[in-house]
């Protein structure tokens, strides 16, 4: 997908337009303005936070690391932009970054369901309890499972950062929210006895909807993984039968 930036110097939305809630104070690294894969049965904008305390290694926004500066873009320019994109599309997707890095968030989705748009996240689930707020203006919401628990800072590079993903997961789950956990597969970092691990673990939490998806390379901050080769087949036949056994709803996606 190609992000489109809305320019900081272009004359704001009135919030004049909007009788309640105003318009939250939430900066964006930037929109992509039409999107068929990111929010499942929906047209969508992605609407990307600046911010994420992880340092993932196959990250493929990095740029979106750092928390807001003065290049970003307001999110009173973001509702301007949806307003012309009233019957052409049906939603919009918060990503990252880490959206729920940001008190406001769910302020933020208020605004857009308040506009007639549904509200998808992609998440890592970090701040459980920001997340929980958040869901309550969500239509759809996807997981992101790193590793096994126990092995996240192999990913994130963040000590104990598992800890609160676990907790996410129950979160989702006690929602009602329609989901999609999913983990992407790189056998430089996970293992299939992780998968599998990945797997039972989320099965026993009570999980129905599972997606391994194939590591991408455009925009990894990794040289190393980045250059690395990738085998063709994600995993082996055998264990993609015992996740399909584990859900109701199991697929690899390229």
């Amino acid at each position: 997908m190609n992000e489109h930036i809305l320019s900081k110097q272009e004359r704001p939305w009135s919030q004049e337009r909007f009788a309640a809630p105003l318009i939250p104070e939430l900066t964006l690294g930037g929109i992509t303005p039409f999107t068929t894969i990111d929010f499942p049965g929906r047209l969508a904008a992605v609407f990307y936070t600046q911010g994420c305390a992880w340092r993932c290694r196959y990250c493929h926004n990095p740029h979106l690391w750092p928390f807001p500066s003065n290049g970003a873009v307001p999110f009173n320019n973001a509702v301007r932009f949806l307003e012309n994109r009233r019957g052409l599309l049906n939603g919009v997707v918060f990503c990252g970054g880490e959206p729920t890095a940001h008190e406001k968030l769910p302020e933020a989705m208020s605004v857009i369901k308040a506009m007639g748009f549904q509200v998808a996240l992609h998440t890592t689930g970090m701040y459980p309890d920001r997340l929980r707020k958040a869901l309550r203006f969500c239509d759809w919401v996807g997981m992101d499972v790193k590793a096994p628990f126990h092995l996240y800072e192999k990913i994130t590079q963040k000590e104990r950062s598992g800890i609160e993903p676990k907790k996410s997961v129950g979160v989702v789950l006690e929602s009602g929210v329609d989901y999609e956990f999913r983990t992407t597969m790189h056998r430089a970092l996970l293992s299939e006895e992780d998968i599998l691990e990945i797997a039972g673990d989320l099965s026993a939490m009570g999980v129905s909807n599972f997606v391994l998806q194939s590591f991408q390379p455009k925009g990894c901050p990794d040289e190393t993984l980045k250059n690395s080769p990738v085998s063709e087949a994600l995993i082996s036949q055998e264990l993609a039968n015992k996740l399909a056994s584990l859900f109701k709803n199991f697929k690899i996606r390229r």
